[in-house]
């Protein structure tokens, strides 16, 4: 006897989507804490590589892109995306390993923020601009412990991440589905074989090592992904981008609760500045 699964109903699928979304940032902030831990053995790098692998053969397996269908102008962009991949996480997992989860993810996060703000001429943005301002200025004030190179490289992935919407948003426009993207991650992986086996050789992994790696590629890459993807289909973009402007908060929790990472009330106050401004833009948009 076969069963049937019963459709959705408009208020269950909303439910739904709303748990998914909230899972999303959620699992990539603890696989990126647990990844963390695996930072004293195989270095952020050998981390990094271990994610991409993963995250390049979920990728390629989910959509199976058409590649002699591409064209040159296609190939070029997908080649600049590769590129954006590949140093966005190790400028990103660089960052935790010097400045902490949660000032890393926060710097990171003002690449979005700067998209969204681009170009506006709304009093309301300009005011969520010198907002975030004030929580950047206030985070990266000098003081004996300042890491400055952490945060260079926090901000190096910031400027990755907005270059990552631009470049994704072009692709979603010339290739159908996330054929392109996905396409960019597996040349990222690529990328790093070579460099992922020099650092296992020279830091040679141990189980915990590996399980925590391949834990952040999972958590971080995988699931995050197909949870987006299945949320998209049963929330309102703008619900979802507010979500995920809860990324920097969820970062510092949970590199407190899982790596003993203290912030001060002033840091606290400053992420909470930066995830203030980025909701409030998505909220006074139409």
């Amino acid at each position: 006897m076969t069963t049937t699964r019963a459709p959705e109903t408009p208020k269950t699928g909303r439910a739904t989507g709303i748990a998914l979304m909230a899972a999303s940032p959620l699992s990539n902030q603890t696989g990126a804490a647990i990844g963390s831990l695996a930072f004293p053995v195989i270095t952020p790098a050998g981390v990094v590589a271990v994610r991409q692998w993963i995250a390049a053969g979920v990728l390629l397996a989910i959509t199976r892109p058409r590649w002699r269908s591409f064209t040159a102008a296609q190939w070029r962009l997908i080649a600049a995306l590769a590129v954006v991949f590949a140093v966005i996480n190790l400028a990103l997992y660089s960052a935790v390993d010097r400045i902490g989860l949660g000032l890393a993810v926060t710097l990171e996060f003002l690449g979005p923020l700067t998209v969204a703000l681009a170009g506006s001429r709304r009093r309301i943005d300009l005011g969520c601009a010198l907002l975030a301002g004030a929580g950047v200025a206030v985070l990266m004030r000098p003081q004996p412990s300042t890491d400055y190179l952490g945060m260079g490289l926090a901000l190096l992935a910031a400027v990755c991440w907005g270059c990552y919407i631009l470049l994704n948003h072009r692709l979603g426009r010339s290739l159908p589905g996330a054929q392109g993207t996905a396409t960019a991650c597996g040349l990222s992986g690529l990328v790093y074989i070579p460099l992922g086996i020099a650092v296992l050789l020279a830091h040679p992994p141990t189980t915990t090592a590996v399980v925590c790696a391949v834990t952040a590629g999972v958590a971080s890459s995988a699931v995050p992904f197909l949870f987006d993807a299945l949320a998209l289909r049963r929330v309102p973009a703008p619900l979802f981008a507010i979500c995920m402007s809860l990324n920097p908060a969820l970062a510092a929790t949970t590199g407190l609760l899982i790596l003993d990472q203290h912030l001060d009330p002033t840091q606290w106050l400053s992420i909470a500045a930066i995830v203030v401004a980025n909701a409030t833009t998505i909220l006074t948009r139409r």
